[in-house]
């Protein structure tokens, strides 16, 4: 499926909860694409949120990659290499510095901060303690997306996230920008992701496309999948929050790892007979 050369594809889960059963197909299925195409591929935590951060989740994730049997080409090898040598808080100057050439387009960002009753947001000056940066989408802006599930789409960012956040009211960079900051690092050239990150993607290109030294984050570099996301029995998505157990996640599914390939043979319409291993996956995603 990836038509993009070299393919350079990551995971990047956020230690915020246990990994349920979406994350799993999403890591299985990335890695496939990514293999398939003879790529590479990184393993990229994004834990900016340390209000979230616990350290069972951190070691989840790594539980969870072990589980499913997949591997990957760079990134850290354990939960304390990951807060030693590869967390996002040792890149927080090269994303402070996109930060600064924003604040310096005209009309691009605006800082608030809640009003003393906490009912509503007031604009302040961007030097505010205690603000947060949000990037001014255009009323009408559209992003084009070639998507390699779904076909040229036409994303109504201006609808769907008109006033995002760059910058949290901590001065922390907040996802949208870091998430750029990070693949144009890394070289990304393929992003897997569920179709509820359709938004997060249309602000991604469009506040690359605002500097010329993230200008190179754009669809013409990147080829996007969204696949489609995986639902509960009510048909809700599956979420950290809404998982159970609670302390256990992906990693309680009743027949093992062998759910997670089913789910991915499922959602590319594979044969039953492909959910068999990671090879037969493999071998069904190349025919």
């Amino acid at each position: 499926m990836p038509a993009f050369s070299p393919v350079i594809s990551r995971l990047a889960p956020t230690p915020s909860g246990f990994l349920h059963l979406g994350n799993a197909v999403n890591f299985v299925l990335t890695w496939l694409l990514t293999r398939q195409a003879g790529g590479q591929l990184h393993l990229r935590i994004d834990d900016l949120d340390r209000a979230r951060l616990r350290r069972p989740y951190l070691d989840n994730i790594f539980r969870v990659v072990d589980w499913l049997g997949i591997d990957y080409d760079r990134g850290p090898s354990g939960p304390d290499d990951f807060l030693r040598h590869h967390s996002q808080l040792l890149h927080l100057p090269a994303y402070h510095a996109v930060l600064r050439r924003l604040a310096q387009q005209p009309g691009l960002l605006r800082a608030s901060r809640r009003s003393r009753t906490g009912s509503f947001d007031v604009a302040v000056p961007l030097e505010t303690p205690g603000a947060a940066w949000r990037a001014l989408v255009p009323a009408g802006t559209m992003v084009a997306v070639n998507d390699a599930w779904q076909g040229l789409r036409s994303l109504p960012l201006g609808a769907l996230m008109p006033d995002f956040v760059v910058r949290k009211k901590d001065a922390v960079p907040a996802y949208q920008l870091a998430s750029v900051v990070d693949d144009l690092r890394l070289g990304t050239t393929l992003i897997v992701r569920g179709q509820d990150l359709e938004p997060s993607t249309a602000a991604q290109l469009w506040l690359a496309a605002q500097l010329p030294e993230t200008a190179a984050f754009n669809a013409t570099r990147i080829q996007f999948l969204h696949h489609p996301l995986l639902t509960d029995a009510a048909g809700q998505k599956l979420s950290k929050s809404q998982q159970r157990p609670l302390d256990a996640g992906v990693l309680a599914e009743q027949g093992g790892p062998r759910a997670v390939y089913e789910a991915v043979a499922r959602l590319l319409q594979l044969p039953a007979e492909a959910a068999e291993s990671l090879q037969t996956l493999l071998e069904g995603v190349a025919t």
